[in-house]
């Protein structure tokens, strides 16, 4: 297990869950320290990037963070003798956890400057038996503002390779509690 000192590495990821949550619940302690593991790390200096493959664990207080790669890129600035993230990019069932509530997509970006998260690619958040689906989440960190919305990576060969964009929309399941 590493214990990175990239300030607000997952800990501003995982504000990505509290956007739908309960108001009572407890915001997510993003002084605490960073748990992270994965089958492979390789740091490129030159590139001012860190690169977690294979079953990327991420684990901050009561949040978790798991994707098949993440890359960190870094500043040349060095803060209490660490780099200083720039950008998160999650790729490959990017699962984000906290207590009751789940978010998946195929991908993630944080960009750590404007404080802002997106999840695309069958975005799937989870709350208990509530559900919502989309293509595209974005988060504002700093007004809390999310919106989730039909667009972002289709799963669709697009003619000369990569993926289609599709324009889909936002699909959900609510519970309702039961009445007597």
């Amino acid at each position: 297990m590493i214990r990175p000192a990239l300030p607000g590495l997952v800990a501003t990821l995982g504000l990505l869950a509290i956007a739908g949550s309960a108001p009572a619940q407890t915001r997510h302690d993003s002084n605490a320290p960073i748990d992270v593991s994965a089958n492979a790390i390789e740091l490129q200096d030159k590139q001012q990037r860190a690169v977690f493959t294979g079953g990327a664990v991420f684990r901050q207080s009561t949040m978790t963070l798991n994707a098949d790669r993440v890359v960190i890129a870094y500043s040349g600035q060095i803060t209490d003798g660490a780099p200083q993230a720039t950008r998160i990019d999650a790729t490959g069932n990017v699962t984000l956890t906290r207590p009751d509530q789940t978010a998946k997509s195929r991908f993630a970006v944080y960009d750590i400057n404007r404080r802002v998260v997106t999840m695309v690619g069958g975005v799937r958040l989870t709350q208990g038996a509530n559900t919502l689906n989309g293509g595209r989440l974005s988060i504002d960190l700093d007004t809390g503002r999310a919106t989730i919305d039909g667009s972002g990576v289709g799963s669709t060969p697009a003619p000369g390779g990569g993926v289609q964009q599709s324009g889909g929309r936002v699909t959900g399941r609510f519970s309702v509690p039961k009445r007597n």
